[in-house]
């Protein structure tokens, strides 16, 4: 265990009870983000991203059944009173959604919903919390910053609106920064300028950065370690360059195999993933991807590969021993 870290989940599991049988939305998570690391979390729709980062926060739908432990420093999480949660969401922790339009009040000025983080969470005058709240849109790089004060979420454009999030996120300077797909509806202009948004945060602020998306693209460009998630479980997790470079996981292999190379020669087909993901209500035994695994041996259909290190900082979940390749057209 990291004595460092400032974020630790141990043993997460999140369910929710439906007519189609309790769905596992996250299972057995094992996760630690050290004080400011850029963490990136990846995985296809549907893995359980979105739903661990809302667990930390104490967001998870009123029906989820949550087990296991999530530590913010020394303190509990996981059960802890609305009160007592308050102190910590948008203070120490923070959050920056996937969707600003329905994350914002539409009903309040943009400069209302800044400085209220500050009131509520500094005690600070009226007149302060709006001078410190310019200057943090200033920081996003939004330009007029006092006069976008004045407006309403629906007079900015998209790429405004997540810069608005992401100043309410920071401007009570948290010590993590969880962010779901922040950039996914946004033209790639924008995406960028906002991954660079964040590299200079953290550079400033030290705080630390869990960036939850399904773009390998962003995570290799800007995490500093990441795990990959598929059917609510960890199934890898590394250095992000020893990652790249040397998958331990089929599904990882996978997933970079997926994405189009523009330093590679064209291939006549794009690669992809068989089958779908299984179904949250109804997985099969053993491991979740056995199925739509190349590597597929007897035992992957009956026994759940444990999370286990196969070097410095790097951990799998899979029974396949030897060497990937097959997707690169190398000897296994």
């Amino acid at each position: 265990m990291n004595a460092a870290a400032a974020l630790r989940i141990r043993g997460l599991s999140i369910c929710y009870p439906s007519e189609h049988g309790r769905i596992e939305a996250v299972r057995d998570i094992d996760l630690e983000v050290a004080a400011g690391e850029f963490l990136g979390i990846v995985g296809e729709s549907g893995s359980g991203k979105t739903q661990l980062l809302l667990s930390v926060l104490g967001l998870s739908a009123p029906r989820a059944e949550l087990t296991g432990s999530i530590r913010y420093r020394e303190q509990e999480l996981l059960g802890l009173g609305g009160a007592a949660l308050n102190q910590i969401r948008g203070n120490r922790i923070s959050m920056v959604f996937q969707d600003p339009m329905t994350a914002l009040n539409p009903y309040l000025r943009v400069g209302r919903q800044i400085t209220e983080v500050l009131r509520v969470h500094r005690q600070v005058s009226a007149r302060d919390a709006e001078r410190r709240a310019i200057e943090m849109l200033e920081s996003v790089h939004i330009p007029d910053a006092a006069r976008r004060m004045r407006q309403y979420p629906h007079e900015l454009s998209g790429g405004m609106r997540q810069r608005v999030m992401i100043a309410m996120a920071l401007i009570a300077e948290p010590e993590i920064l969880l962010a779901d797909e922040p950039s996914t509806a946004l033209d790639v202009t924008v995406q960028a300028q906002i991954l660079t948004l964040f590299q200079e945060l953290r550079a400033r602020t030290g705080t630390a950065i869990v960036l939850v998306t399904h773009d390998l693209g962003v995570i290799a460009e800007a995490a500093d370690r990441v795990a990959v998630m598929y059917a609510g479980r960890i199934m890898e997790q590394a250095p992000v360059h020893e990652l790249f470079a040397h998958p331990h996981h089929p599904y990882t292999e996978a997933l970079q195999q997926s994405i189009p190379r523009i330093d590679a020669p064209r291939p006549l087909h794009l690669a992809s993933i068989g089958g779908v993901p299984p179904n949250p209500a109804a997985l099969p035994a053993g491991c979740a991807f056995a199925p739509r695994c190349i590597y597929r041996l007897p035992i992957c259909d009956v026994l759940t590969p444990p999370l286990i290190e196969t070097g410095p900082g790097h951990w799998k979940a899979c029974h396949h021993d030897g060497p990937l390749g097959k997707l690169r057209g190398e000897a296994a």
